[in-house]
C-alpha cells in the first residue's frame, strides 16, 4: 500500500505542478516545510532556511560555517566584558524603512517573549547582561561574564523590523503582516504544507540575487521529491535519499551536490525523570524508577546498537559512525571519543548489574520528515533493542511539525533527534543539546531529555569563558569526554548529505545542511 501511495503522489506532484521555470525563477522542492514564518520562533533548520532569505543577522555563514560580517559590519571586544558592534550603513528593511541599533535591541529582547517555542534562540542571548545604544548604527553590549563567542551567539538571532512587528505575533508573520525583514528576497505568501513564495529584493545592500521568484513547494515523500526533480516540476531538491543517490547519478540532466555533514543524529534518553511515560516493565506496567536514570542501562542500550549497520542499511554507506556531538575538524571534538562498538554480551552484562537481567519495556519514536531515513532509524533501534533483549513496545514515528513539539514537552522516552552544529566550534550544540536546563542562564535549550550533570556543567562554563581559541577548545573537548561517558544523549552518525538539480542550475552544499536560494545559480 505504501508504494501504491507513494508512486499516486509522485505522478500527482508531477502533473500538478507548472513546468519549472522561466530563468529568472527558481522552484525548490523541499522535504519539511517551516512550522512558522517567525524567523525567532525555532532554530529548527526547516525554519532557518526560510527566515535566511527574508531576514537578516548581525553575521551570517559560510558553507563551511565559518563567520563573517552581515548586518554588522564590524565588531570588538573592547574587555572581557563589553562588545561593541558597528552596524553596516545604508541598509534598509523591504518596507523602505532603516535599520537602526534600535532595531537591533529590539530584536534581541524579543527573543525572550516567543511563547511555545520547540528551539528557541534564548541561549543566544543569555549573557548579555546590558545593551546600550551609542549611535544609530552602534551597540555597546555588556555580558553577564566573559563570553568569547558571543558573536557566534547573538550574532545568529535574526534581526527584525521593530516598526512592522511590534505588538505582533505568529499569524501576523505567517500572513506576510509582519514579515518585513532586510534579507535577499521578500515575502509574498505561505500555504502551508503547499509552498512558500519569495520575490527578490532588488534593493538589497549585498550581492543582488540571481533569482527573480522563488517558489518553495514541501514534498516531504522522498519518491515524490525525487519524481518531480526528473519530471521538471522542480529545478532543485534536497534531502535527496542516499538511496537513490546512485541511480541520479546515472540521469541525463541531473546534477548531484553531496558534503559531509555536521549534524549529528543521535537517541535521546529519559535519564531525569523518575517516570518516564514510555517506560514499563516486560508485562507492560509502568516501571518506577525509570531504569534510564541508570548509566550502566544507557551504556548498555548503546552497546545493543550497530552503528555502521544503520549507515549501510539506511544510507546506503552514506555516513560515519560517530561517538561525540562533532566531528574532526569542529573545534571541542575529542580523540578519545570513538564510536561504541556492538556488544550484546558486554549489554547484557551492564543490564544485569543495573539490575534489570531480563530487560524492559520501550517504546522508540521518531520524526519521518525531518532528515533522510529518520523513520527507518527508529524502526531499526526498535529491531536492535530487541535483539539486545529489551521488549520494544512499538516504534512511533510523526511527522516533524508535531514531533518537535511534543519532544519540547518532554512527551517522550527514548527519541531520535539531530543537531546540526553550524558554528565552527562545538560550544552552542553542547550548551543547547547537554547542559542543564535553565531559561534564565541561557542554558540546555534543546535539552529535551533534561540530561543534568553538574561536572559536564562545570567544566562547560569554564571552556565557555576561554578568550584562547586552543585552550577553550581542549576544554570543550574535556566535557566532552565528560558527558559522553555519561551518555548524555546516544549518538549514532553524521550523515552525508546530498542535494539534486537540473544540470543548468548548479549550487553549493553546506555543512549546515541550508537549502538557499543565494547558494544556487544558473551555469547555461
Amino acid at each position: 500500500m505504501q508504494i501504491i501511495r507513494s508512486s499516486f503522489a509522485a505522478l500527482l506532484l508531477a502533473s500538478s505542478f507548472s513546468i519549472a521555470a522561466s530563468a529568472a525563477d527558481l522552484t525548490v522542492g523541499i522535504s519539511a516545510e517551516p512550522s512558522a514564518i517567525d524567523p525567532q520562533f525555532s532554530r529548527t533548520g526547516n525554519n532557518q532556511n526560510a527566515a535566511q532569505h527574508i531576514f537578516g543577522r548581525l553575521v551570517e555563514q559560510d558553507e563551511n560555517l565559518q563567520i563573517k560580517p552581515n548586518l554588522a559590519e564590524s565588531w570588538k571586544n573592547t574587555d572581557p566584558l563589553t562588545w561593541e558592534v558597528k552596524l553596516r550603513q545604508g541598509v534598509e528593511f523591504h518596507d523602505g524603512s532603516p535599520l537602526s541599533a534600535e532595531d537591533v535591541v529590539y530584536s534581541l529582547e524579543r527573543v525572550s517573549t516567543i511563547e511555545n517555542s520547540p528551539a528557541p534562540f534564548t541561549a543566544n542571548v543569555g549573557s548579555i547582561a546590558k545593551m546600550e545604544i551609542v549611535d544609530p548604527t552602534t551597540i555597546r553590549f555588556t555580558t553577564k561574564k566573559p563570553t568569547p563567542q558571543f558573536m557566534e551567539l547573538a550574532g545568529m538571532v535574526y534581526i527584525v523590523s521593530r516598526q512592522a512587528s511590534e505588538g505582533k505575533g505568529i499569524a501576523d508573520f505567517n500572513s506576510g503582516a509582519a514579515t518585513i525583514g532586510t534579507g535577499p528576497y521578500k515575502f509574498v505568501e505561505w500555504v502551508p504544507g503547499d509552498r512558500l513564495v519569495l520575490q527578490r529584493n532588488d534593493d538589497f545592500w549585498g550581492d543582488k540575487p540571481e533569482f527573480e521568484k522563488v517558489t518553495f513547494r514541501t514534498i516531504s515523500n522522498n519518491a515524490a521529491r525525487v519524481a518531480a526533480l526528473r519530471s521538471g516540476a522542480v529545478d532543485l531538491i534536497d534531502a535527496v535519499p542516499p538511496a537513490d543517490v546512485a541511480t541520479l547519478k546515472s540521469v541525463e540532466g541531473i546534477a548531484l551536490h553531496s558534503t559531509p555533514s555536521a549534524r549529528i543524529i543521535y537517541l535521546a534518553l529519559d535519564s531525569a525523570r523518575d517516570e518516564s511515560p514510555f517506560v514499563t516493565d516486560k508485562a507492560g506496567a509502568k516501571l518506577a524508577p525509570s531504569p534510564l536514570k541508570d548509566v550502566r542501562v544507557r551504556q548498555a542500550m548503546s552497546k545493543m546498537v550497530d552503528r555502521q549497520l544503520l549507515i549501510d542499511r539506511i544510507l546506503s554507506g552514506a555516513g560515519a559512525a560517530a561517538g561525540q556531538l562533532v566531528p574532526e575538524g569542529i573545534g571541542g571534538h575529542s580523540a578519545n571519543l570513538k564510536p561504541e562498538a556492538i556488544d550484546l554480551a558486554g549489554a547484557k552484562a551492564l543490564l544485569a548489574e543495573a539490575g534489570y537481567p531480563d530487560g524492559f519495556g520501550i517504546t522508540v519514536h521518531s520524526s519521518n520528515d525531518r532528515f533522510a531515513g529518520d523513520a527507518d532509524v527508529g524502526q531499526a533501534l526498535g529491531q536492535l533493542f530487541a535483539r539486545g533483549g529489551l521488549k520494544v513496545n512499538g516504534v512511533v514515528t510523526q511527522p516533524y511539525s508535531v514531533y518537535v513539539a511534543a519532544a519540547g514537552k518532554q512527551e517522550f522516552s527514548a527519541f531520535v533527534f539531530s543537531f546540526g552544529t553550524t558554528t565552527p566550534s562545538a560550544a552552542p550544540g553542547m550548551t543547547n543539546v547537554l547542559m542543564t536546563f535553565d531559561k534564565e542562564a541561557g542554558t540546555g535549550s534543546f535539552n529535551r531529555a533534561r540530561y543534568s550533570n553538574p561536572t559536564y556543567d562545570a567544566k562547560m562554563k569554564e571552556a565557555l569563558a576561554e578568550f584562547d581559541v586552543d585552550k577553550r577548545n581542549a576544554l570543550l573537548a574535556e566535557a566532552a569526554e565528560v558527558a559522553f561517558g555519561d551518555v548524555a544523549i546516544m549518538p549514532l552518525y553524521w550523515p552525508v548529505v546530498t542535494w539534486a538539480s537540473r544540470d543548468s542550475i548548479a549550487y553549493t552544499p553546506s555543512k549546515g545542511e541550508d537549502t538557499l536560494a543565494t547558494f544556487a545559480h544558473t551555469t547555461k
